[in-house]
């Protein structure tokens, strides 16, 4: 019986198979506005180094002032220790690709980032709407 409950998780360690997603979502400091031309940038960055960490990106929105993550991540790395490289090194390809924006201090991201482990198809669901739910708040 053990064995039939966990044969549809594909992501294994040596002895370990695991279903870890989380939802992620930090914001630019300040909640500055992105649009259009930095929007594809930043979404590009952070899907290109998620590959070079080797997490998997089950789905992401860019939005207006924040961004929505849903992640594997392996047991192995905590979320803290990947959100430090993720952010950090986001900002520093950043401010390399718009350094004419003013990035006080050369800090892009605020501090913090919300994360939650959750049921995966509730999240998903939340953050393909994300964006029309924004555009009605911003209607009000």
């Amino acid at each position: 019986m053990f064995q039939r409950s966990w044969r549809h998780y594909r992501c294994t360690l040596a002895h370990t198979q695991w279903n870890c997603k989380y939802h992620i979502v930090f914001a630019p400091k300040y909640h500055r506005k992105f649009y259009c031309e930095k929007r594809k940038a930043i979404g590009n960055i952070l899907r290109k180094l998620c590959e070079w960490k080797g997490m998997k990106i089950v789905v992401a929105k860019c939005c207006v002032d924040h961004i929505h993550m849903l992640l594997e991540i392996p047991p192995k790395m905590s979320v803290s220790s990947f959100m430090g490289y993720l952010k950090g090194k986001s900002n520093l390809m950043l401010y390399e690709q718009f350094g004419e924006l003013n990035f006080k201090y050369r800090e892009f991201w605020s501090h913090g980032y919300y994360v939650n482990m959750v049921d995966t198809a509730k999240i998903q669901e939340y953050i393909k709407h994300q964006p029309e739910e924004d555009k009605m708040g911003e209607q009000l």
